[in-house]
Parts: C-alpha cells; sequence; structure tokens
C-alpha cells in the first residue's frame, strides 16, 4: 500500500487564535470589496449609504441585486467547500482528498445538466436537489470501486476511482451539453464554476443545505481526531467509526451538492485551503475545521475580485482563477510529501 505522509511540525497554541482572527478581519475586508469593487468602482463609503438607504438608481441596484448576492454566495459556498475537503481528507485517511478529485462534483453537475435538459429546470431552486442526488451517486461509485476487489480499499484506489468516476461524468456531461445548443448556453458559465448573476434566492436555497452540513461536521470534529489513528483505536477510544462515516458521508453530500448547485463545480478549493492552514492548526480537526470554515471563503472572494480586475470591462470566471491557483498548489503537495510504499 501506499502512504502519503506530512513531514512533523511544531504547533505552538498561541498561533491559532491570531491566526482565525486573522482571517476574519481578512474576509470582512474582502467582502467590502467584493461589493465596491467590479466593473466600476463604487467607494466603500457610498457602499455603506447605498446598503442602508436604497434609492433605486443604477448603483443601488448593483449593489442590492448583483453585488450583495454574489459576496453572500462567496461566503456560504466558500464554507462549504473548505469544509467539505476536510471532512472529505480525514474520512479517506488521503490528505489530497478534494470534492473536485473524488468525482462529487462532476456528478452534482451532470445531475444539473440532465435536469435542464430533460425537465427544463431553471436555477439552483429548481435543482439543487438534482445536484444532491448527483453528488451521492458520484460518491456512491467511487466507493464501490475503490473497495471492490482482492485488494482492501486504499487512499490511493480511492483516489485512482475518483479520477475514473469523474473522468467518465465529464465525458457524459459534455454529451449532453454539445448535443444541445440551448443548454450548453444555459449553464456553459455556471460548469467553469461562477458566482456572476446569482440572485438572493440562490443563497437562500443553498445556505440552509450548507449549515446543516457545517453542523454535522462540527459534532464529528472529536471523532475525526480519533479516526486518524485507525479504527481499532478509534473504537478503543470509545468512538464509532461506521456511524462518523456515514453521517460524515451525509455532511459531504450537503456541503459539496449545494455548493455545487449553487456556483457550479468549482474545484482545488477544498484541496488547497486544508493544507494552507495545517501548519498553524496542527492535527487538530476542530480547528482545522474552523480555518477552512473563514480561510476557504477569503481564497475565495480574492479569486472572485481578481477575475473582476483582470479583464475588465469583462471577467474571469472564479472557477478559472482557483484552477490557476490550485493545480501549482496540488502538484507542490505531491512534491513535498513523503510517499511510502508498505
Amino acid at each position: 500500500m501506499t502512504v502519503v505522509t506530512d513531514r512533523p511540525r511544531v504547533v505552538h497554541s498561541g498561533q491559532r487564535p491570531f491566526g482565525l482572527l486573522v482571517g476574519v478581519v481578512a474576509l470582512v475586508v474582502l467582502a467590502v470589496l467584493s461589493v465596491a469593487v467590479g466593473a466600476r468602482t463604487i467607494p466603500p463609503a457610498q457602499v455603506w449609504d447605498l446598503l442602508w438607504h436604497p434609492d433605486g438608481s443604477a448603483l443601488s441596484i448593483t449593489v442590492h441585486d448583483l453585488r450583495v448576492p454574489r459576496t453572500l454566495l462567496a461566503l456560504v459556498v466558500g464554507v462549504g467547500l473548505g469544509t467539505g475537503g476536510v471532512l472529505m481528507q480525514a474520512l479517506t485517511r488521503n490528505p489530497l482528498a478534494d470534492p473536485g478529485l473524488f468525482g462529487v462534483n462532476a456528478g452534482a453537475a451532470l445531475a444539473v445538466v440532465i435536469s435542464v435538459t430533460l425537465f427544463g429546470a431553471t436555477g439552483p431552486g429548481s435543482y439543487v436537489w438534482a445536484a444532491l442526488v448527483g453528488a451521492a451517486l458520484a460518491a456512491g461509485a467511487v466507493y464501490l470501486l475503490g473497495s471492490t476487489g482482492h485488494t482492501a480499499s486504499s487512499p490511493t484506489r480511492l483516489a485512482l476511482a475518483g479520477v475514473a468516476v469523474a473522468a467518465a461524468v465529464h465525458a457524459v456531461l459534455h454529451g449532453f451539453t454539445t448535443l444541445n445548443a440551448t443548454v450548453y448556453n444555459e449553464v456553459r458559465f455556471w460548469l467553469v464554476g461562477t458566482l456572476d448573476g446569482r440572485e438572493l434566492a440562490v443563497v437562500t436555497t443553498v445556505a440552509p443545505l450548507i449549515a446543516v452540513g457545517v453542523a454535522i461536521t462540527a459534532a464529528l470534529s472529536r471523532a475525526l481526531n480519533t479516526l486518524a489513528l485507525g479504527e481499532e483505536a478509534a473504537r478503543a477510544l470509545g468512538a464509532h467509526p461506521g456511524r462518523a462515516r456515514a453521517l460524515g458521508v451525509l455532511a459531504i453530500l450537503l456541503l459539496c451538492g449545494a455548493a455545487t448547485a449553487g456556483a457550479g463545480p468549482i474545484v482545488f478549493l477544498g484541496l488547497a485551503v486544508p493544507h494552507m492552514v495545517r501548519s498553524i492548526t496542527g492535527p487538530d480537526h476542530r480547528w482545522l475545521l474552523a480555518y477552512s470554515a473563514v480561510w476557504a471563503p477569503v481564497l475565495l472572494l480574492a479569486a472572485d475580485l481578481v477575475g473582476r480586475v483582470v479583464a475588465r470591462p469583462n471577467e474571469v470566471p472564479v472557477g478559472i482563477v482557483l484552477a490557476f491557483v490550485g493545480a501549482p498548489v496540488f502538484i507542490w503537495l505531491l512534491r513535498r510529501r513523503r510517499v511510502v510504499a508498505a
């Protein structure tokens, strides 16, 4: 079996509250910039006045109908994908696990495209449940492919199964969009991951599902710490690995399925953020989950802002910006980790 391991780190407990506070401050600053910056930059003082005193002007409509929903969706989706990434890495004991790499996002995306193609669904309020079903089917396929055969499941087999399922799902997905120009025009920006053009109804649709997923994950934080020691040690410490995994899978489906329904299949966010913050949090999943829930939306908002300003008056979808960030991070992770054959 091949195991990917971390180098040991010394974590000072005083760093953790400070790093979390820095993340919260960065999140507030970026949220303000997200409302102020776009094709036309609005001074923060004017943004504040328009938030509390809408006057029906073009700027007021831009703030209330476009930028505020977009910012709130970035916060919600960032929390969902960051938390989901930590949870998936913990349950599979694979530090390279990610909802995108394991086919969850691809399954959700295919289900959305099918619902648009066959049933005429429009908007996350119509297809969020389809996204959850698609995520569940993809996750089930990855688990079955990675667990069957003459050898027991391993992180490597699960990762390879995830790559295979994601490739197959993407082939079918592109088949649907290529053969139907109307469907392609409906979902082409959504498929690369975007926050543009989302209404407040999108946020109110996906936020409760992500909130439930976060609550389940927070309740599992202590169990995740014991599962990291192995199943036998976890049972000896009073944990229930089977129940924890079942609840964890449910939380992943809620977090990643709802996030994909809202913003499209955004990849690498759930992979990169846990590794960015683990040097401060250490292996304690209580801190790791809290950090990821703060810093993932920070990275998502920052990527969205970059996409808005680099191609003015047009913009680059946030999914493309994150792919440019995530691919080098993934290569760096592969190079810096020690792979031990046993």
